[in-house]
């Protein structure tokens, strides 16, 4: 475990996340993201990003949405992989939202011991 403070994991996180790409019909950079102390509940996510109440919300598994990003031996999936690894060894409660229909806002958060929710977030397009 990093301690109570943040910043240590969000740098460990961006460092993890540096130069990877999640892959949608356009590949997007994964970057470190600090929710808040509130919990991300779907509502909660939705104002964060001042997105209205009535866009689509939903809640993924870890496993399923990496899916096809961590398996395999090449450099990319030991990468995501460690990724993940991190986020899972640092983070209780981890939770994936994919907001949005086509355009989509893709969070993958969890409660650092500080009580902080924090993770990654990145793009992706599904037409």
């Amino acid at each position: 475990m990093l301690g109570q403070n943040v910043e240590p994991l969000m740098q460990a996180i961006g460092e993890a996340a540096a130069g990877l790409l999640f892959p949608s019909e356009s590949d997007f950079p994964i970057e470190a993201y600090r929710f808040g102390e509130a919990e991300p509940a779907p509502a909660a996510v939705l104002r964060a990003r001042g997105l209205p109440p009535d866009t689509p919300v939903e809640e993924v598994s870890v496993a399923s949405f990496f899916e096809g990003l961590v398996e395999g031996d090449d450099d990319g999936a030991a990468r995501f992989r460690a990724l993940v690894d991190l986020l899972q060894r640092e983070l209780s409660d981890l939770r994936v939202y994919r907001v949005g229909k086509v355009d989509i806002d893709a969070f993958v958060l969890g409660r650092h011991p500080s009580g902080v929710w924090l993770g990654i977030t990145t793009k992706l397009v599904e037409t």
